[in-house]
């Protein structure tokens, strides 16, 4: 067997049964191998940014990892800034890059690069497969290592003569489908310190919860739900959650918001903030006369549970110790606003979307300054799971719904997407198209990078003159997003009015496969 074989013959083994790709010759024999695993389904994207932004937002919705497939060192680099995403988003991911033949290396040839050095920061686990016959070890390792904790991207290097090659064992190991099974698997966390926590909640002093990652699913939300109604500590999330479950039937928790001075607002007052699966809550930036550190003074900062240690089981394990009631906790109540009419603004098109949302609905939620009312519009909205910019590197929210869409194929998906960071991963409708994927995607088009006007002024720059202006509005010329959508093969419409939007919207709820909406907002943005 060729190792390119046993390679995907580990994957479809271990799970794995989804690889986004954009290949290139170093890939062909992995390509060529396709057919004699077709449990594997390939998944083609025209840029690598669209492929790892696809396998964050599979890994985010299946809690296991697709793998991606990506040519050499600048292939790579390509997605680097989804793959960020994901390393924030903890999700789990197998990052498969091809590289030069073993012996071709030496000659410095034109794509020749230090895969390693661009690998490395995005990648809790690394490996360069040295032959066939340790492809398929080292691949379980990979698989096994994804799913962390906390969960993380794993990249395997494969030298192209590692895959054409003939391996003397390339068979895959009996034990790896066991390994992949204890992978993942979180420390219980210390009695002690679950009764230093109940000891900070039972003193009165103002406290606050803030939640992450693992926490922000029904049962850690329910459980961290009861301490805040049993002892009054208030609910918070970090800015930008990788998944949220949110909407009627479910608890209220508040995340914090961006802007660092809001944020600072709400958790003005408390004395105690407990940690669980979050970090210490940090300006975005640097801004000058601000600090970075946005606890308030007089706070005191405990963790409750780290990013490897079962924060569910933890909260569960202290409402218990408090005495919370086993209901104890507060759900939104179902409702929905009205439907809009007139003209179509930031808050009309939230409400539109707050009033039409499905069942089971998943948000893909890049809508930048366009989506500051989204979180009031759709609290009461049914269940949904909210998947946001975790890394604030744009260009996620596209390829994101489409790998939550290959991950979640019975459940309709609503990607907000704002026109700037649209452009950066466009490519990802072909995708949805080629796929058939159910997928509304909504484009803000303001004609502005709004929140770079906004930023201009926060960050003290005086640059108020005309060129400095034209470097944040990007409509000369606008974009047509209608033409681009159907040029890839998404049927479009663009919506003028609110009247226009929520027929536009429902329209695309109620037909599957891929639609785009080009929402037009009053220019330049809030």
């Amino acid at each position: 067997m060729k190792g390119a074989q046993a390679l995907l013959e580990t994957l479809q083994v271990s799970g794995v049964d989804t690889c986004f790709m954009n290949p290139g010759t170093s890939e062909m024999h992995f390509v060529a191998s396709l057919d004699a695993v077709p449990a594997v389904r390939p998944v083609l994207a025209l840029f690598e940014g669209v492929v790892t932004g696809a396998a964050d937002g599979y890994g985010r919705m299946a809690d296991r990892p697709a793998a991606t497939l990506l040519h050499l060192g600048p292939g790579l680099a390509n997605g680097l800034a989804n793959l960020h995403n994901a390393r924030r988003a903890k999700s789990p991911v197998v990052n498969i890059v091809g590289d030069h033949a073993t012996y071709h290396k030496a000659w410095d040839a034109p794509l020749e690069s230090d895969i390693e050095s661009l690998a490395r920061p995005m990648s809790g686990w690394y490996r360069w497969s040295a032959s066939p016959s340790a492809i398929a070890r080292d691949a379980a390792e990979a698989i096994a290592a994804s799913f962390g904790p906390p969960p993380q991207v794993a990249t395997l290097v494969v030298p192209a003569d590692v895959s054409w090659l003939e391996a003397e064992d390339s068979t895959v190991p009996s034990t790896t489908p066991e390994v992949v099974r204890r992978a993942g698997r979180r420390a219980v966390v210390d009695d002690d310190v679950i009764a230093s926590v109940a000891a900070v909640l039972r003193g009165g002093e103002p406290a606050g919860l803030l939640l992450g990652t693992s926490a922000l699913r029904e049962p850690g939300l329910l459980a961290a739900s009861r301490i805040s109604e049993h002892v009054g500590a208030k609910l918070l999330a970090e800015s930008f959650p990788g998944r949220l479950e949110r909407g009627a039937g479910l608890p209220i928790v508040e995340r914090l918001a961006y802007l660092a001075e809001f944020a600072m607002a709400q958790m003005a007052g408390l004395r105690h903030l407990i940690l669980v699966d979050a970090r210490s809550p940090v300006s975005a930036f640097a801004y000058p006369g601000r600090p970075s550190d946005l606890v308030p003074d007089g706070c005191e900062v405990h963790e409750l549970a780290g990013e490897h240690d079962d924060a569910v089981g933890a909260l569960a394990a202290l409402a218990d110790l408090l005495g919370a009631p086993a209901n104890g906790y507060r759900l939104a109540v179902a409702a929905r606003p009205e439907l809009p009419t007139g003209a179509l603004t930031p808050a009309s098109a939230v409400a539109a979307i707050g009033a039409l949302l499905p069942e089971n609905a998943i948000v893909s939620d890049e809508a930048i300054t366009a989506g500051i009312y989204l979180p009031a519009a759709t609290e009461g909205a049914p269940r949904h799971d909210l998947l946001s910019l975790t890394g604030n590197a744009i260009g996620q929210g596209l390829p994101l719904s489409a790998g939550a869409a290959v991950a979640c194929p019975g459940r309709p998906v609503l990607a907000l997407e704002a026109d700037g960071s649209a452009m950066y991963t466009i490519q990802a409708l072909w995708t949805q198209a080629r796929e058939g994927l159910n997928v509304t995607n909504v484009i803000f088009d303001n004609g502005s990078y709004a929140i770079l006007n906004i930023e201009l002024a926060r960050v003290g720059a005086e640059a108020g003159g005309p060129i400095a202006r034209s470097m944040l509005e990007i409509g000369r010329p606008g974009i047509d997003f209608v033409a681009l959508s159907e040029g890839m093969g998404v049927p479009a419409t663009r919506a003028m009015t609110a009247e226009e939007f929520t027929k536009a919207l429902r329209g695309a709820f109620e037909e599957d496969g891929p639609h785009l909406i080009q929402a037009v907002l009053p220019r330049g943005g809030l």
